[in-house]
């Protein structure tokens, strides 16, 4: 659920605070102008209503569209479904209900003791969507990818059903560990998943549409390794960006509350199989990654990332809210052919 083995999972432990967060009232602060003739800057408006959320997975609205994250499920409602919520503008957020009701049968013989689904993936291919999620238990990698499909992503539209496709890839008896999906195409229109969480490392694997299901039999790539016990790397998000292919990956230790390290680092190819190296010329696949995102006062361990558009959503956890998690956004930028973005 780009969560790690040795960290207990977000959605397994979903206390969902919101008597801390509910009608609290945030106000706009304009900064002050160096010059008189200039304008006060605004600053972006902090985020209201049910925001909640861990490993989010982003689909920014388009030309007055809806927004819509989708999340880890908490093993208390829903059977543990992945959780839903929209917004009209990216900034009040309600919550729009569960994929389903119940998971599909075949995961409890897939992943016994499976409480609920973790880290989903969306990605839209030829008008179909696609919904990739991690089926696991704490502390073991007896995995399991699935993926789902859909035409819309709201669950308002008459048209909403959400249809298991089945196993993408499980990591039973591997050296692997098969949560955490990120979906990407290559230049050539081939779709990859990317995934892992500790073990050994980040792995990439070919997929092929319309199915979106493994292409083949071959092992997947490993594309990032800290080489290093305890390994701490998981959550890969890969995002083609002018002719290159950007790593975003979480490391260290989330799902602690304040106590949590997670920060999110990048490494960028010409090629979406790699080598990945970072802006200093390390190689991911020994430890390297550049930081873009940290603590910050507290708001602490920021991680369990995806990208729509030039907005990164990610998961911290909040020192107003007690050390509960909830949902950032911010927008990501590049300078010299590398992201960049800033706590406001």
């Amino acid at each position: 659920m780009r969560t790690q083995p040795n960290s207990s999972a977000a959605g397994r432990h979903l206390t969902v605070r919101l008597a801390a967060a509910l009608g609290a009232v945030v106000v706009l602060v304009l900064t002050g102008c160096a010059a008189p003739a200039a304008a006060p800057e605004e600053k972006p408006a902090a985020l209201t209503g049910d925001f909640f959320t861990h490993d989010p997975a982003l689909v920014k609205g388009e030309d007055g569209e809806p927004w819509f994250i989708y999340s880890t499920g908490n093993g208390r409602v829903a059977d543990g479904n992945i959780q839903v919520r929209r917004s009209g503008d990216g900034v009040n957020w309600e919550y729009a209900g569960e994929v389903w009701q119940e998971k599909p049968a075949w995961l409890e013989a897939a992943v016994p003791g499976v409480d609920n689904l973790w880290a989903p993936e969306l990605y839209e291919h030829d008008g179909t969507w696609y919904l990739y999620y991690s089926a696991s238990t704490f502390g073991k990698n007896r995995s399991v990818i699935a993926v789902a499909t859909n035409t819309t992503l709201d669950p308002a539209d008459p048209a909403y059903e959400w249809v298991d496709r089945g196993e993408v890839i499980s990591s039973q008896g591997e050296r692997f560990n098969a949560i955490d999906p990120g979906i990407a195409e290559d230049e050539k229109g081939t779709p990859w998943m990317s995934f892992g969480s500790f073990w050994t490392g980040l792995q990439l694997v070919e997929l092929e549409w319309p199915t979106g299901l493994r292409a083949g039999t071959e092992e997947p790539v490993v594309i990032a390794d800290r080489k290093a016990p305890p390994n701490a790397i998981e959550a890969p998000y890969i995002l083609p960006h002018d002719g290159k292919y950007y790593l975003f990956f979480s490391r260290d230790f989330c799902c602690k509350g304040p106590e949590s390290t997670y920060n999110i680092a990048v490494g960028r190819s010409d090629s979406i199989t790699g080598p990945y190296v970072d802006s200093e010329g390390r190689e991911l696949l020994d430890g390297g990654g550049t930081p873009l995102l940290a603590t910050d006062g507290g708001r602490v361990g920021p991680g369990g990332q995806s990208v729509s558009g030039n907005t990164l959503a990610f998961h911290y956890y909040a020192e107003e809210l007690d050390g509960a998690f909830r949902l950032g956004l911010l927008d990501l930028e590049w300078e010299d052919g590398w992201p960049t973005v800033l706590w406001e």
